[in-house]
């Protein structure tokens, strides 16, 4: 497979003439083409913003399931070739420089391997290419066909190598198998050996059907809570089943802030102490440290709609390992960037790294 050639030269943006004090939004700057464009600026200079969460997908790939661009789920502004211009004038609405491009795996229960094999080609092909075509605008998570573990190593390995992703996009389990399940170590042997981020984004057709029904009726709960949940239950097994102790140079980006994990993790810490019966092997049970140390080998998007919340992360894991999500298309978050300019006692350093320092290093965004 030959990578696109990436005929697009980075489209630098310039604060010449603003000198600020601290960080925030600047509309206008005559760097860019689109003098609608906001940018973040910190002390009179320029911040790339990075999206670490943003979806889109891939008709082509869509029809060998039988499925189509409809609907609040597969929503037609997801399409990339056809919907280029919407989204990006968005992203410049919003402040934001570039997207990490990701793509929901709604594959796994493809139980044919060549089926899965050419849709995860026409997915990771389609990226690489409008990556190329916009490099100072996109980079890309690639997509794996998991539920075949061995199909997924070649797989990411051509991803990475061939087409140029910078990372991993899969669910938070594979058709209701958890991710620490061993069967997937190869996988994430591949993951930590190539040093690329994965990112995690929750799959609701895993959950159990007694829990499934309990998110019936209003306030769209299968998403408010089943979403996070169900990442908190993905990052859970990955440290109690010990594959962050397997793999310790895992980077691993949890979408939705991590789910409930950042919040309950000393209740975690308590769990082995108070019912060792549960907990074979020591304090903890088979792992190495405490859970909550475990918080450290992870990486979370700020999608916590409230300055509070971003304080919160931050005090719980540190300012270090959060990264700037948006969920596009979805308008979960349109103001992401200024949440993050809005949280209290947040430095300007912890800001830069938040907005774009922090997904720049880990994707190796250097333009």
């Amino acid at each position: 497979m030959t990578p696109p050639t990436d005929s697009s030269e980075p489209n630098a943006g310039s604060t010449d003439g603003l000198v600020f004090v601290a960080c925030g939004l600047a509309a206008g700057s005559s760097g860019h083409e689109n003098p609608e464009r906001r940018e973040v600026v910190c002390n009179g200079k320029h911040v790339r913003t990075i999206d670490i969460h943003a979806h889109c997908a891939v008709p082509e790939a869509l029809a060998l399931m039988g499925h189509e661009l409809a609907g609040p789920g597969l929503r037609a502004d997801l399409d990339m070739a056809r919907e280029i211009d919407v989204r990006i004038k968005t992203m410049d609405e919003q402040g934001i420089d570039m997207e990490a491009l990701s793509i929901n795996p709604n594959w796994y229960g493809v139980g044919d391997r060549d089926l899965a094999a050419q849709i995860i080609q026409l997915q990771n092909q389609a990226l690489a290419q409008a990556c190329a075509d916009n490099s100072d605008r996109f980079v890309a998570f690639a997509s794996v066909a998991l539920q075949f573990p061995d199909l997924a190593v070649e797989q990411l390995e051509a991803g990475v190598k061939d087409y140029g992703l910078r990372g991993v996009a899969i669910g938070g389990n594979v058709a209701g198998d958890e991710l620490a399940d061993r069967k997937f170590d190869p996988f994430w042997a591949k993951v930590e050996q190539l040093g690329v981020l994965a990112f995690i984004h929750p799959q609701g057709d895993g959950a159990p059907a007694q829990l499934a029904s309990r998110f019936k009726g209003n306030g769209y709960l299968s998403n408010v809570i089943g979403n996070p949940l169900e990442t908190t239950i993905a990052l859970s097994h990955l440290i109690f089943e010990g594959t962050l102790d397997r793999y310790p140079g895992l980077k691993i980006c949890a979408a939705h802030a991590g789910g409930f994990l950042p919040s309950y993790a000393g209740r975690f810490d308590r769990g082995g102490p108070v019912r060792p019966d549960l907990s074979p092997g020591g304090p903890h049970g088979a792992i190495n440290k405490a859970p909550s140390e475990y918080l450290k080998q992870l990486y979370f998007d700020t999608m916590v709609f409230r300055p509070e919340g971003v304080r919160h992360l931050v005090a719980e894991v540190g300012a270090g390992q959060l990264m700037v999500g948006t969920d596009y298309p979805y308008p979960w978050t349109t103001t992401a960037i200024d949440l993050i300019l809005e949280t209290p006692d947040l430095s300007d350093a912890d800001k830069i790294a938040i907005l774009g320092g922090t997904a720049a290093r880990l994707l190796g965004i250097t333009h």
